[in-house]
Protein backbone atom coordinates (compact mmCIF):
# COMPACT_ATOMS: atom_id res chain seq x y z
CA UNK A 1 0.00 0.00 0.00
CA UNK A 2 0.83 4.04 -0.74
CA UNK A 3 3.00 5.24 2.66
CA UNK A 4 4.87 8.59 2.60
CA UNK A 5 6.92 8.98 5.47
CA UNK A 6 8.80 12.69 6.51
CA UNK A 7 11.47 13.24 8.25
CA UNK A 8 14.26 15.76 9.19
CA UNK A 9 12.02 18.27 10.45
CA UNK A 10 13.07 20.34 14.08
CA UNK A 11 13.88 23.56 15.87
CA UNK A 12 16.60 25.67 14.24
CA UNK A 13 17.46 29.42 14.72
CA UNK A 14 17.01 31.84 11.98
CA UNK A 15 19.30 32.09 8.88
CA UNK A 16 19.80 27.45 9.82
CA UNK A 17 19.67 24.48 7.30
CA UNK A 18 17.39 21.99 7.65
CA UNK A 19 17.22 19.04 5.10
CA UNK A 20 13.56 17.16 5.14
CA UNK A 21 13.03 13.82 3.68
CA UNK A 22 10.23 11.53 2.69
CA UNK A 23 10.55 7.77 2.33
CA UNK A 24 8.02 6.37 -0.10
CA UNK A 25 6.77 2.84 -0.23
CA UNK A 26 4.02 0.78 -1.43
CA UNK A 27 5.03 2.32 -5.46
CA UNK A 28 8.09 3.57 -7.22
CA UNK A 29 8.45 7.30 -6.80
CA UNK A 30 9.88 8.40 -9.76
CA UNK A 31 7.22 7.47 -11.40
CA UNK A 32 5.04 9.96 -9.85
CA UNK A 33 5.06 13.89 -9.66
CA UNK A 34 5.52 14.75 -5.71
CA UNK A 35 5.98 17.80 -3.65
CA UNK A 36 6.03 19.95 -0.08
CA UNK A 37 3.39 21.31 1.40
CA UNK A 38 3.33 22.84 4.69
CA UNK A 39 0.68 23.72 6.81
CA UNK A 40 0.59 26.60 10.00
CA UNK A 41 -2.27 25.87 12.30
CA UNK A 42 -5.34 28.19 11.49
CA UNK A 43 -4.38 28.69 7.79
CA UNK A 44 -4.50 26.77 4.27
CA UNK A 45 -2.69 24.07 3.39
CA UNK A 46 0.41 25.70 0.96
CA UNK A 47 2.41 24.20 -1.78
CA UNK A 48 6.27 24.89 -1.18
CA UNK A 49 7.63 22.66 -4.05
CA UNK A 50 7.16 19.87 -6.18
CA UNK A 51 8.49 17.81 -8.81
CA UNK A 52 8.06 16.23 -11.80
CA UNK A 53 8.17 12.32 -13.09
CA UNK A 54 8.90 12.93 -16.28
CA UNK A 55 12.18 15.00 -17.06
CA UNK A 56 12.30 15.86 -13.29
CA UNK A 57 11.39 19.91 -13.51
CA UNK A 58 10.64 21.82 -10.60
CA UNK A 59 8.33 24.19 -9.18
CA UNK A 60 9.12 26.66 -6.26
CA UNK A 61 6.87 29.08 -4.34
CA UNK A 62 7.68 32.26 -4.49
CA UNK A 63 8.32 32.58 -1.33
CA UNK A 64 10.87 29.63 -0.80
CA UNK A 65 12.80 30.05 -4.27
CA UNK A 66 16.17 30.70 -4.10
CA UNK A 67 15.97 29.30 -0.69
CA UNK A 68 14.95 25.76 -0.69
CA UNK A 69 15.99 22.71 -3.37
CA UNK A 70 13.50 19.81 -3.95
CA UNK A 71 15.14 16.68 -5.20
CA UNK A 72 14.91 12.87 -5.44
CA UNK A 73 16.78 9.77 -5.01
CA UNK A 74 15.46 6.71 -7.07
CA UNK A 75 17.22 4.34 -5.45
CA UNK A 76 16.56 4.94 -2.84
CA UNK A 77 12.55 6.15 -3.35
CA UNK A 78 13.11 9.25 -1.48
CA UNK A 79 12.32 13.05 -2.16
CA UNK A 80 14.37 15.75 -0.28
CA UNK A 81 13.67 18.98 0.49
CA UNK A 82 16.92 21.15 0.96
CA UNK A 83 15.79 24.29 3.24
CA UNK A 84 18.41 26.79 3.16
CA UNK A 85 17.99 30.44 5.39
CA UNK A 86 15.15 29.40 7.32
CA UNK A 87 13.43 32.37 9.13
CA UNK A 88 10.41 32.05 11.51
CA UNK A 89 7.62 31.86 8.92
CA UNK A 90 8.99 29.09 7.47
CA UNK A 91 7.65 28.01 10.60
CA UNK A 92 4.89 24.22 9.78
CA UNK A 93 4.21 21.57 9.84
CA UNK A 94 5.67 20.23 6.39
CA UNK A 95 3.82 17.50 4.14
CA UNK A 96 5.29 15.08 1.60
CA UNK A 97 2.58 14.46 -1.05
CA UNK A 98 1.80 11.99 -3.81
CA UNK A 99 -1.09 14.02 -6.48
CA UNK A 100 -1.89 11.11 -8.19
CA UNK A 101 -4.38 9.68 -5.48
CA UNK A 102 -4.28 12.40 -3.33
CA UNK A 103 -1.68 10.55 -0.96
CA UNK A 104 -0.01 12.84 2.12
CA UNK A 105 2.27 12.00 4.80
CA UNK A 106 2.01 12.61 8.52
CA UNK A 107 3.77 15.37 8.13
CA UNK A 108 7.13 16.81 10.05
CA UNK A 109 7.27 19.76 12.51
CA UNK A 110 9.53 22.27 10.81
CA UNK A 111 9.84 25.09 13.80
CA UNK A 112 12.30 28.15 13.11
CA UNK A 113 12.70 30.50 16.33
CA UNK A 114 15.50 32.46 18.05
Amino acid sequence: QVQLVESGGGLVQPGASLRLSCTASGFTLENFAVGWFRQVPGKERERVSCISSSDGSTYYADFVKGRFTISRDNAKNMVYLQMNGLQPEDTAVYYCHRFRGDYWGQGTQVTVSS
